[in-house]
């Protein structure tokens, strides 16, 4: 009987040590599986975070605005470029789209977008900025169910491509214009020549005379183009050294003497010695040349054109080309350096210029460094104004070290 109560007692200690190491384990277990889901619901949350963190990063570097509205229909996210772009204050969430924006053409496309689901390339216009162009991208974002989640709105402003564009339509018009003007009078004596006028030697001498100053404004006026186009897209090697301002202006009245006595116009060179610049001397000609020409060009008979410079404060040079003439309405200062524009259009058909010397004489200048302006008024004469960097001593002792005895 003690053998088999001994082998029960065994059998009994072994079953409930059995038991025990398998509650224990089973707490084990229960254990670090409640912690592995732990670390598993951290490790997801942090990962929700570091994305939500790098959308965020992601839609605050966007130049385009951007906005974003819940299934209500009101304000969830907007990125700094939005609230540059339409100057909005620093919290708007939860607001409507019409208390947040108040533009009308956007409550339209909201409504739509939700009907169509996407709607691309709406331009919209501020009325506080007529001038100001704004494209629109919308659409909605539904859920797994195609439950309506909220929309999303992207706004590019296009004001500088739609200047640009107007800028390239109205050169592309004007240039257009001044090509055809002479050579459809060219294209006239021709015709005319070529119809028997060519037996009379004096017309045919007058009509090739008349063509061959035709031919010479398209040639001058293919000259500015290609120089304006050098000069706006940075092609021009300048070769900048020191020069006296006051010989430069020289050389010009010397060249553009013969025009000024045939108008009975004083062209004076006002320049005190000394100005000493740094400029590339055929620009800076070509500057002095324009401004002196169409002094003489544009004012009175028997008028007065003066060249003048001084040291400003600063370090730098001015020099200025003045007057006598007509003068040029305030509202036209700023427009005159525009390609083609034309205060007077009739006379300067008349005259013959090709509407470009001001803006070539605006970008050489400004390719220096420098900075040119007008002042006038109306019969009062004109006084145009450029600066440019003053010679330093170092340049001096370049020029006299590469000067030959």
């Amino acid at each position: 009987m003690w053998p088999t109560l001994t082998l029960l007692a065994v059998v009994a200690v072994g079953t409930g040590f059995w038991a025990w190491r398998t509650s224990r384990f089973a707490r084990r277990t229960e254990s670090a599986l409640r912690q592995e889901l732990e670390e598993l619901r951290r490790s997801r949350h942090l990962r929700l975070a570091e994305a939500e963190v790098k959308q965020q990063a992601v839609f605050n570097s966007m130049v385009e605005g951007l906005l974003i509205l819940d299934e209500d229909g009101r304000v969830q996210f907007a990125n700094p470029a939005l609230s540059q772009l339409f100057s909005l204050p620093t919290e708007i969430r939860g607001r409507t789209l019409m208390e947040t924006l108040r533009l009308h053409d956007l409550q339209t496309l909201s409504q739509r977008v939700l009907v169509e689901g996407r709607v691309t390339g709406v331009e919209i216009h501020l009325p506080s900025e007529p001038h100001r162009a704004i494209q629109v991208n919308a659409a909605t974002v539904r859920d797994p169910d195609r439950a309506l989640a909220g929309t999303i709105f992207v706004f590019h402003d296009v004001s500088r491509i739609k200047q640009l564009e107007n800028v390239r339509k109205e050169f592309v018009a004007n240039v257009s214009h001044e090509l055809r003007t002479p050579l459809s009078l060219i294209k006239g004596y021709v015709e005319t020549l070529l119809d028997g006028a060519k037996d009379d030697p004096a017309v045919a001498t007058r009509f090739l005379r008349t063509i061959e100053k035709h031919a010479d404004r398209l040639t001058f006026l293919i000259d500015d183009l290609l120089t304006i186009s050098q000069l706006e897209s940075g092609q021009v090697a300048f070769n900048i050294q020191a020069l006296d301002l006051g010989d430069q202006a020289e050389q010009v009245l010397t060249e553009l003497g013969g025009r000024g006595a045939d108008k009975k116009v004083t062209v004076t060179n006002e320049v005190p010695p000394g100005l000493r610049i740094q400029a590339d001397g055929d620009r800076l000609q070509q500057v002095l040349f324009n401004l002196v020409d169409n002094a003489i060009k544009y004012g009175h008979v028997g008028g007065h054109v003066r060249i003048g410079g001084r040291r400003l404060a600063e370090g730098a040079i001015e020099g200025w080309v003045s007057d006598d003439g007509p003068g040029i309405p305030p509202e036209a200062h700023t427009r005159v350096f525009e390609r083609f524009y034309r205060v007077d259009r009739a006379r300067s058909r008349e005259q013959g210029g090709t509407g470009l010397g001001l803006s070539i004489v605006k970008h050489i200048i400004q390719s220096h460094g420098g900075e040119v302006s007008v002042e006038s008024s109306p019969g009062q004469g004109s006084t145009f104004r450029f600066t440019l960097p003053e010679a330093s001593p170092e340049t001096e002792t370049l020029r006299r070290a590469s000067t030959p005895e």
